[in-house]
């Protein structure tokens, strides 16, 4: 069975998580064999940009040193296998240009998601 995970929503749980759960998820199930892709939509089209960090987050004298690395984690998506693209016109309504994200994506217009999930036998929008 092909799923294609539309993640839209970004930064789902990171104070209390290093890591985003959907995307953790996407690594477990792909471990075990699943056949996934991912289309980063929203707001989550952020996860895809490479150079960006998360200063220590601190709470009176309590540090959080640990910040989420989205990014490195949808890169390690990548790097197994999983197809992952990104909406373009999210993109631009965010100001990130194409030469800020990973390499390895895959770039989608809007109107071609209901074209690209015509290819998945479930989808699952998160």
């Amino acid at each position: 069975m092909k799923v294609l995970n539309i993640v839209e929503t970004a930064y789902r749980a990171t104070l209390e998580e290093q890591d985003d759960p959907v995307v953790w998820i996407l690594h477990a199930m792909k471990g075990a064999g699943a056949d996934h892709s991912v289309v980063l939509s929203g707001n989550a089209v952020n996860y895809a940009v490479m150079a960006q960090g998360v200063p220590p987050l601190m709470f009176g004298d309590k540090v959080q040193k640990h910040a989420p690395r989205i990014a490195e984690q949808v890169a390690s998506l990548v790097a197994k296998g999983v197809q992952v693209m990104v909406v373009r016109e999210c993109l631009s309504a965010r100001g990130i240009d194409e030469e800020e994200l990973m390499d390895g994506l895959t770039l989608v217009k809007q109107g071609a998601v209901p074209k690209v999930m015509n290819g998945f036998d479930q989808v699952w929008h998160w």
